[in-house]
């Protein structure tokens, strides 16, 4: 129908003008953006998704960091450890030495000498080990003593990003046993404050051969804790390699619902461009149809 009040097609041209427009518009903004989503109406749902494995995957990051420091702890309560042994061995040399029929009271006294320098340096090993200002020996303050348990009796690490990701490290006992073992091998060692008292007597009067056994229950007290700490070293580096390649899978999942696909956007934009200027084209002529009405009126 011509109509001079009514223009059905220009209307229907202007319909299509503007959800071409909205779609270009769509495909410009995500090519610029590099993003699929870039607010809740492009997908609602897949907006609550990526945003909740965002979320675990920024947790990921830090439990990881988490747990690279939690091996950095054991690993120096370790590498003190691993001093002590060696302190611990040579005392026993000592006293082998010392319990010798063929040792003077002298010799037993210069022995003694070294055996009281070596259970000073011992007691401050394991009084003064520390990780970023925290202690981890120490029998009255150490993070890995039974004085310093938490609330699962241990020390817990926090190794995913939720709340029941945890691991918990428990050698207090150990730990008692190891204090127990060293002050048996030397009366004068001191694992609180580090200050051992010199002087002792264990190398002389024909008493070194009793510390002999001692020392070697000591150095196995010693062993039993390093175990304890490089068996839970070992569970976090495992954990550790977990929690990357979730991390991995949590952020490409992310990206399959965030990121623009830039051969369908770009396709996507070229098609509605070319859309744009044919409507565009068909406007004009549309809008030009009212003219026949005046035509027809000259006519008559």
């Amino acid at each position: 129908m011509l109509s001079l009040h009514t223009n059905a097609a220009s209307l229907a041209a202007q319909n299509a003008i503007t959800s071409t427009q909205k779609s270009l518009s769509i495909a410009q903004t995500r090519l610029s953006t590099g993003l699929r989503i870039n607010s809740s109406q492009d997908d609602a749902a897949g907006l609550q998704i990526a945003t909740r494995l965002k979320a675990q995957t920024s947790g990921i990051a830090v439990a990881m960091r988490n747990t690279q420091n939690s091996i950095s702890i054991m690993q120096t309560a370790d590498g003190a450890l691993n001093e002590t042994t060696a302190i611990l061995s040579r005392m026993k040399d000592l006293a082998t030495q010392a319990a010798d029929g063929s040792s003077t009271s002298t010799d037993q006294t210069a022995i003694q000498s070294e055996y009281d320098s070596l259970t000073s340096e011992l007691s401050n090993i394991i009084a003064n080990t520390a990780f970023g200002g925290t202690k981890l020996l120490n029998t009255g303050t150490g993070k890995f003593t039974t004085a310093q348990a938490d609330a699962n009796g241990g020390v817990t690490f926090q190794i995913g990003a939720d709340s029941s990701e945890t691991s918990t490290l428990n050698i207090g006992t150990q730990m008692t046993a190891l204090d127990t073992a060293l002050s048996a091998a030397a009366t004068k060692y001191n694992g609180t404050t580090g200050a051992a008292s010199t002087g002792g007597a264990e190398m002389t009067g024909g008493s070194a051969g009793t510390f002999i056994d001692s020392l070697s229950k000591a150095i196995d007290a010693v062993s039993t804790v390093r175990s304890s700490l490089g068996a839970q070293s070992n569970s976090l580096d495992h954990a550790y390699n977990n929690l990357a390649n979730i991390s991995t899978n949590t952020t490409v999942a992310t990206g399959r619902l965030e990121d623009t696909d830039y051969a369908a956007e770009s396709a996507n934009s070229i098609t509605d461009t070319l859309q744009l200027q044919a409507g565009t084209a068909m406007l004009k002529q549309s809008n030009s149809i009212s003219s026949l009405v005046i035509s027809l009126l000259q006519g008559a």
